[in-house]
């Protein structure tokens, strides 16, 4: 039964998780890219676009009812139709007037079905595979979901940027950008409803309300009971702290002028860097990160992947000093940074699925994560102001210094796992 599990994951692990990720990204960076693009100051676009991190911070309140109302599949299914929809949204409201309100309330519901199906697809992957295929398969699923990232920031900002010359209309090149998105996150709903196992009982999938409370108060609750809570949570919480100040700053800086401290990109040369040596550095670093995890384990490398994760920031600390802005320059050092990231960021995952073990795996997993968006949304609302107090290069020394939380809280989790 494990080598029929380990076999039928190749069909839908990458697909479910490059679908986790298409959302999340789409109102993590591709709407700060094109309200940059639009004109909205740095501290407005990153103060509010952090604030659709809230459903993946308060989706652990909702878990319980994912974890014992019908199953995972199901779940997964319903909210990939729905974001369809939703992305769909974005594209209608863009055109008309009070755009910026209504394409937020927009992106606030992709935010909050992405989270949902986030705690569906990260439950049914514990269930459909045993613990040597998650070992296995977690390079797998990062390298998905962050090929899911890399896409909208490379061929889908390509596009937008080809549009956006072609018809002179900002406007209406990301309406269409946003239309091809619905249309594409269509099409993995259709194949996902296909190619994902039912791999849960379907009985007795409807208790009442009393026991879907008592269930969520029990699972709440032994989550904070666990062995070394505390480092736990400095760990979800600090461990990207460099990276969720960073990550709201990057696209600002590839496309704001030279005048500005930026390196004066267009859209396309944008997706270009990120469709390219980007999106090989993040493949690369995602499956190496998995293999050697597979191998030595995670205590053995936890400080590497957490040193990795940490020297990403360099890369565009020297961009922002150096006076070689040239593409290959610019796409080496963009290399060098989803690298680090990808390698890096497989201790996190490996680390949640660790912390989450027992009865209660989905909704702990949930809980972890969002300890873990919060790590991201309060520091990345304040990375906008830094910015625009210090400029691009004190601010990117400044996610160096912020880099010592990130080793700090790594030593301690080495000590306990």
């Amino acid at each position: 039964m494990a080598s029929d599990k380990f076999r039928s994951g190749w069909w839908w692990v990458p697909s479910l998780y490059f679908a986790e990720g298409l959302p999340y990204i789409v109102v993590m960076a591709l709407a700060g890219i094109m309200y940059t693009r639009m004109d909205v100051s740095n501290a407005e676009m990153a103060f509010y676009t952090s604030w659709l991190m809230l459903p993946w911070l308060v989706k652990p309140l909702w878990s319980p009812i994912v974890d014992v109302i019908s199953t995972k599949r199901r779940w997964v299914i319903a909210m990939q139709w729905l974001l369809a929809l939703s992305l769909a949204s974005v594209a209608f409201a863009l055109p008309g007037a009070g755009w910026f309100r209504f394409s937020m309330a927009s992106f606030f519901a992709i935010a909050f079905l992405s989270a949902t199906h986030d705690i569906a697809a990260d439950g049914y992957y514990m269930l459909g595979l045993d613990t040597d295929g998650q070992s296995f398969f977690v390079g797998i699923r990062t390298t998905f979901y962050r090929a899911a990232i890399l896409f909208c920031q490379g061929p889908v900002v390509m596009v937008a940027g080809y549009l956006e010359e072609s018809t002179g209309n900002i406007t209406s090149a990301w309406t269409w950008t946003f239309y091809g998105l619905s249309a594409l996150f269509l099409l993995f709903a259709l194949y996902n409803s296909v190619a994902m196992p039912r791999v849960e009982r379907t009985g007795n999938l409807s208790p009442g309300v009393r026991e879907v409370v008592r269930e969520f108060g029990e699972s709440f609750a032994s989550f904070f009971r666990k062995r070394h809570i505390l480092a736990a949570l400095a760990f979800m919480i600090l461990y990207k702290l460099p990276e969720a100040q960073i990550i709201k700053m990057i696209n600002p800086f590839l496309l704001h002028p030279e005048s500005r401290g930026g390196l004066g990109l267009t859209t396309a040369e944008v997706g270009v860097v990120y469709g390219t040596l980007g999106v090989a550095g993040l493949l690369l670093g995602g499956i190496v990160g998995g293999i050697v995890a597979a191998k030595g384990g995670l205590k053995r490398w936890l400080m590497p992947m957490a040193w990795s994760m940490s020297l990403t920031c360099l890369a565009f600390v020297y961009l922002a000093f150096a006076k070689d802005h040239s593409m290959a320059v610019v796409s080496g050092c963009v290399f060098a940074e989803q690298f680090g990231y990808g390698f890096g960021g497989t201790a996190y995952i490996l680390y949640l699925i660790h912390f989450s073990c027992g009865r209660f795996k989905t909704s702990h997993y949930a809980i972890c994560t969002g300890f873990m968006t919060l790590g991201s949304m309060l520091p990345g609302m304040a990375a906008g102001w830094i910015e625009e107090q210090l400029g691009y290069g004190l601010f990117f020394l400044w996610t160096m210094v912020c880099c010592i939380a990130t080793i700090l809280v790594s030593m301690r989790v080495k000590r306990i796992i």
